[in-house]
């Protein structure tokens, strides 16, 4: 897998609106000046300067600009036609009515409950099934009871199980076998060890690691003409790992299965017709939809370089909503980082498509979670008609643009996981150990990112609603094992504290209100709750409505700080106050100040030690 991806040629300048009055220049200047209102720009900056401004950088080092232009693609490669190599446009040149597959997700160990929810969600719009089995989901011996009423040669059924996958294969074997029916070639058993060996190197829980295990599936669903292999990408994204770590890993797992396989006596072909690829869709739109169609345009590459036929070299792919991206917290938010979580899969071209219920952090979903979980996608294709297109994104400056970049970069992650051990012999089981310093360091980066609040999370680091009742749910069997991005902050929330930070506001509401408010979002976030003065007019109405808490915090205006704050500060201490903090950055004898841009995390426990003193 060392040869280079076919280079780009080189770039050639072309006008931004050739033909069209709008300029470049003309949406600078327009650009601009809504950014010195807010101050983002300064009001000596050049007008240019907004583009730096407004373009963001991933956790890959991949710029994401404000703006598609014809400069970005003009020295693209070919993207070629839907249904063509290298796929980029999508597997299939017209997708089965124009539609992904809508697919539910199953865990409920109450056989019973899980068949009647299958029978609900496939007379309500779902058309295909995904069931974790065994210890950590339903029961394996309850599989036939489940999938009894359903036409398995019209709605495929893929099974997972970590701990058993060869279990779960033969259980939905003889389902199949029992019901005599040729089965939907989209089919899968499901297995996939080295997924799972991704996640214990990464304490994300164990599992079934021999890669004999593939071997064994790929025989069972040959004959049967279904997939046997799911090479699970969430489990690089559930870890904590970024998009091009996560197609670095889907090339390197997908190649190790053709190895394994065509050692066994597959043909490389039937190799890659057992393969389905599972990926992680998140709320960051734009690069969710280049990455399905990066991940195509790289597998084909590497199918081409291992003798796949073109025909057998598109990828199938699995979008899921990320879990990662889910709060426990305000979870009805949930609802809307989903939806364009799965319009960026549908829209990306995946072959199926599964919305993770909003209430999936708290426990096993309930009947309404689980039919606004299947009524996103149906609202995506029937009604906003998002799927009547094949390639909607295509021609998008902004998407080929991100799409090339994150190829190249998921291509060279293949090339650094090949130098660490990938063609020794094992694949990428070789090369675990790089794989997780890549995803920790990732993990870090983004900590710092959720900690400083530059990456917010509504209703968690930013708008918490300290005094939220959340739903109440039954626990799963197993929780599923992810690293949530707010996870600092809801341990916070979990454990409140009970004494509360006392709001020095000074002045008037309308002079203090912005910092007060920013203050105690803030120490909500932290689960700290906070009691304000009120509006007031010096020290002794402040100390008037103080009520002894060991924490304080001024929010005013500046000039109140610079009149009184310093004489407020020394009463409130002689009163009683043993940790003051100032919202700002006015020098007052606070011992602590809160301003946008602070560690919020670090802050947060400064302030919780201080109350717990």
């Amino acid at each position: 897998m060392s040869a280079e991806m076919p280079a780009a040629p080189a770039e050639v300048p072309v006008p931004l609106a050739e033909g069209l009055e709008s300029t470049r220049e003309a949406w600078e200047k327009a650009t601009a000046a809504v950014l010195r209102k807010t101050r983002k720009l300064a009001e000596d900056a050049p007008d240019s300067d907004a583009w730096a401004t407004l373009t963001t950088t991933t956790l890959d080092g991949i710029e994401v600009t404000p703006l598609g232009t014809p400069e970005l693609t003009s020295g693209l490669p070919p993207t070629g036609l839907p249904g063509q190599a290298p796929f980029t446009r999508g597997t299939e040149a017209l997708r089965e009515n124009r539609a992904w597959d809508v697919r539910s997700w199953f865990t409920d160990p109450d056989g019973q409950r899980t068949a009647d929810e299958v029978v609900t969600d496939l007379e309500n719009g779902v058309n295909s099934l995904w069931l974790t089995l065994g210890t950590d989901g339903v029961p394996t011996d309850s599989l036939a009871k489940v999938l009894e009423p359903v036409f398995i040669d019209l709605a495929p059924v893929v099974v997972q199980d970590l701990h058993d996958p060869l279990g779960a294969a033969r259980a939905l074997v003889a389902v199949i076998e029992d019901k005599a029916v040729q089965a939907h070639h989209g089919c899968n058993l499901g297995v996939d060890p080295v997924g799972t060996a991704v996640r214990a190197r990464l304490d994300l829980g164990g599992g079934e690691t021999d890669l004999g295990v593939a071997v064994e599936a790929a025989r069972l669903a040959l004959p049967l003409g279904i997939g046997a292999i799911v090479v699970d990408g969430t489990a690089v994204h559930d870890a904590g790992g970024s998009d091009v770590q996560e197609l670095a890993y889907l090339l390197a797992a997908g190649a190790t299965y053709l190895r394994v396989l065509t050692e066994a006596g597959l043909t490389v072909d039937e190799a890659a017709g057992l393969l389905e690829f599972r990926i992680a869709a998140t709320d960051e739109q734009f690069p969710t939809i280049a990455k399905f169609r990066a991940a195509r345009r790289t597998w084909a590459r590497v199918a081409e370089l291992s003798g796949v036929a073109e025909s057998g070299r598109g990828q199938r792919q699995h979008g899921v909503t990320s879990r990662p991206m889910m709060t426990s917290y305000d979870p009805y938010v949930n609802m809307l980082r989903t939806t364009v979580a799965s319009f960026a899969a549908g829209v990306g071209g995946a072959a199926a498509v599964t919305v993770l219920p909003f209430d999936e952090p708290l426990g096993l979903p309930e009947a309404f979670s689980r039919r606004i979980a299947r009524n996103t996608s149906g609202l995506l294709i029937g009604e906003s008609h998002v799927a009547k297109v094949t390639d909607p994104a295509g021609g998008s400056h902004l998407v080929e643009q991100l799409t090339d970049d994150l190829a190249r970069a998921a291509w060279a992650g293949l090339a650094e996981l090949d130098g660490s051990g990938l063609e020794d012999g094992g694949g990428v089981l070789e090369a675990l150990d790089l794989v997780a310093e890549r995803i920790l360091a990732t993990r870090d980066a983004r900590g710092l990112l959720v900690a400083k609040r530059a990456m917010p999370l509504t209703g968690v680091s930013e708008f918490p609603n300290l005094h939220e009742e959340q739903p109440e749910r039954r626990p799963y069997p197993t929780a599923p094992a992810v690293f949530r991005y707010a996870h600092e902050f809801e341990a916070m929330r979990d454990d409140r504290v009970a004494t509360p930070v006392f709001l020095a506001t000074m002045g008037p509401i309308a002079a203090h209100t912005a910092r007060a408010t920013f203050a105690a979002n803030l120490f909500a976030a932290g689960g700290i709750d906070t009691v304000a003065a009120g509006a007031t007019s010096g020290v002794d109405e402040v100390l008037a409505a103080y009520d002894g808490a060991p924490v304080v915090c001024l929010t005013g205006h500046d000039s109140a700080y610079a009149e009184w704050g310093t004489d407020l500060v020394a009463a409130l201490r002689e009163a009683g106050a043993s940790y003051v903090v100032v919202a700002g950055k006015a020098d007052v004898g606070a011992d602590d100040s809160v301003v946008a841009g602070l560690d919020a995390l670090a802050f947060l426990r400064r302030t919780r030690e201080e109350l717990a003193s």
